[in-house]
């Protein structure tokens, strides 16, 4: 059984983990969005985040504006062996929390030029991930430490056509940065009856680098009448080449470890492809009080097709997976009330579809269907300054899959995956 493989396959399957939205995706761009679970994004313009929905409502500021985004997300995701492998146990496998807690930043600015054009700037994440298993955990070379975090500095230009049509362009740089490490796990007792003493937190794979890609956006804002407003926003697919370092701790024994580093470090790299996303909203204005918004948000996961990985040392790559993944929608319907002069109470509900293959699922990967509840609240500070409070709870089902590695071993877990979402934002208009 060549072990190695199976460690390296295993840990390159993480980059598609989410446990919040589909895959890797982030919606979490400012309080005031999560308020309503994101429901008319892309045609509401009520502060500088529409840098990240929609530019084009840029147009509707006439004086500049920021916005400072802080969102604590909070996981609840647990694995549960339901059997395993004869070298391991099923009550090994079960662990109540595989995904760190983790807080996500955003800034955005907006400067109107003219009464046609305006100019905003944005610094915000549209994918990550994290999650971290015991360095003894029993499936270690299915799961380990994996972490994923992109920052988008975004640059647009708003246009006002007319007094109802505006659209949008925008120039995305993307840094991405990526680590993966696996441990041996219980492989190491089927490795003992060979005579191979290794313990089970021996490092079988270690994989850091980071890139920078490029991309554009779209944006267009109709006004159907002074209460109705439609928006679309669409962002390109980035190409990330993660180059860095792969090393591991194993040692080289033919027909075991055919890659066996005994910790010596060489060049790695992967390609990943960050998909496009396609946005539609509406927002109406039902009098001096309520508002209702919806969205339709769609992501081109069907790109993502398999993961490679490459070594300088070898033509063929040490690592091929099929992903199969769909395209996938998210759904979402909220709305406003204003309670007074300074405050405004927000809800919203959302359905978020996941693009996985169901019949490759992974402990990588235990993705899901899920459903946003959120509430929220603007208050007015003064004529120039407000804050934002957003929370949300997100539910996903259940799922029961079998996972087999190359060594024959027949892995099977039940997952769950909620999670908390807190949210604050405070905008200055100046």
């Amino acid at each position: 059984m060549n072990v190695n493989k199976i460690l390296l396959a295993a840990g390159l399957s993480t980059l598609s983990l989410n446990t919040l939205a589909a895959a890797f995706q982030l919606s979490e761009h400012s309080a005031s969005g999560l308020g309503r679970a994101f429901a008319g994004d892309a045609a509401i313009a009520e502060n500088a985040s529409v840098v990240a929905r929609n530019p084009a409502l840029m147009s509707q500021f006439s004086e500049s504006q920021l916005s400072v985004v802080g969102t604590y997300i909070v996981p609840d995701v647990s694995l549960t062996g339901e059997s395993a492998p004869a070298y391991s146990n099923a009550a090994a496998l079960n662990d109540d929390s595989i995904a760190p807690e983790a807080f996500v930043p955003a800034t955005y600015y907006v400067m109107p030029l003219d009464d046609k054009f305006a100019l905003g700037f944005g610094l915000f994440s549209n994918f990550g991930l994290a999650t971290d298993f015991a360095e003894d955990y029993a499936a270690g070379q299915l799961a380990g430490k994996t972490e994923i975090i992109t920052v988008n500095f975004n640059t647009s230009v708003s246009y006002k056509i007319n007094e109802q049509l505006t659209v949008a362009g925008g120039l995305n740089v993307v840094y991405a940065d990526a680590t993966i490490t696996r441990h041996l796990g219980d492989l190491s007792n089927a490795l003992a009856t060979q005579g191979l003493a290794i313990p089970s937190s021996t490092t079988g794979l270690d994989l850091e680098g980071d890139d920078y890609g490029f991309g554009y956006n779209l944006g267009v804002a109709y006004d159907f009448d002074e209460n109705s407003r439609f928006g679309f926003h669409y962002r390109s697919k980035v190409d990330i080449t993660f180059d860095g370092t792969y090393s591991n701790e194993l040692p080289l024994i033919p027909g075991v470890f055919d890659n066996g580093q005994s910790g010596a470090v060489q060049p790695g790299t992967v390609d990943l492809e960050l998909p496009a996303i396609a946005e539609f909203s509406a927002s109406h204005q039902l009098g001096d009080k309520w508002g209702v918004h919806y969205s339709v948000l769609w992501t081109n996961w069907s790109s993502f097709e398999r993961l490679e990985a490459y070594v300088p040392s070898q033509d063929e790559p040490v690592f091929e997976k099929e992903e199969n993944f769909s395209n996938s929608f998210r759904y979402a319907i909220g709305a406003d009330y204003q309670l007074n002069a300074k405050v405004k109470l927000r809800a919203g509900i959302a359905y978020d579809e996941t693009p996985t293959d169901s019949q490759l699922l992974s402990i990588s990967i235990p993705d899901t269907n899920r459903l946003w509840i959120s509430a929220g609240a603007n208050y007015l500070l003064d004529d120039s300054s407000s804050i934002d409070l957003g929370v949300s709870i997100i539910r996903g089902q259940d799922r029961t899959f079998t996972e087999e590695d190359d060594a024959g071993g027949e892995w099977e877990f039940n997952s769950e995956g909620h999670a908390f979402i807190v949210s604050a934002q405070y905008n200055y208009a100046f």
